[in-house]
């Protein structure tokens, strides 16, 4: 029974950042990147990915240090500990391919004050075991990377006529530049917005009511 709650626990502490809190669908945070790198889905899951990994690495080192933190630093803390690791995911991009580091510039660095990571750190890492911070961050970089790789694919799918660099159209499509400039990442978010909203709406509308209540008692 006790195997059986954990277990239930562990995945609503996963799905938070999946979906119900998801940080960019439903909190709306971390908007540069999201704006700005996602004109292609490789771009996308590149940064989704870096970010996870500074997400999880983090929330575990600071989980398991928070007690040792004197209060008057810990926010200096999180941040010395941030950077450490977005160091080593920016050497390791750079490493593996250098058009990919080019293509997302400084926003690799500029994960060090992502506000997702930060907030993390301070108000779920630093107050529960490291198990339970492992899986809330993993499952807040998950929900990022999908929110990346719906921008990303749409809009190169739309300004670029591929996905992932295949062509999927042939010579004859006509790419939707704009797209793949700035205004085309607030256009695409803007429709998964709306598309969230809608849905969150209709399942609002289709839940059974309480027995003997109806529409209008409400």
């Amino acid at each position: 029974m006790s195997r059986r709650r954990d277990d239930r626990l562990t995945w609503e502490t996963f799905s938070e950042g999946l979906w119900r809190e998801n940080p960019v669908f439903v909190m709306l945070l971390g908007m540069c990147p999201v704006l700005a790198v996602t004109n292609s889905a490789v771009n996308a899951l590149a940064m989704g990915l870096a970010t996870t990994f500074v997400l999880v690495a983090s929330g575990l080192l600071v989980s398991l240090l928070a007690r040792y933190i004197p209060k008057q630093v810990r926010i200096a803390t999180y941040i010395v500990i941030i950077a450490t690791f977005v160091t080593l995911i920016d050497y390791t991009i750079q490493a593996i391919s250098l058009d990919l580091y080019n293509a997302l510039g400084a926003f690799i660095q500029l994960i060090v004050v992502n506000c997702i990571i930060l907030g993390r750190a301070e108000a779920y890492a630093s107050r529960n075991r490291p198990l339970k911070a492992v899986v809330n961050a993993a499952g807040m970089g998950a929900g990022f990377t999908f929110a990346l790789l719906c921008l990303g694919g749409v809009r190169e799918l739309l300004g670029a006529g591929s996905l992932f660099g295949f062509d999927l159209f042939g010579p004859n499509f006509q790419p939707w530049v704009v797209m793949v400039l700035p205004p085309g990442g607030f256009l695409v978010l803007g429709g998964w917005l709306l598309l969230f909203d809608w849905l969150k709406q209709r399942g609002r509308e289709t839940e059974p009511l309480p027995r003997g209540e109806t529409l209008h008692g409400r």
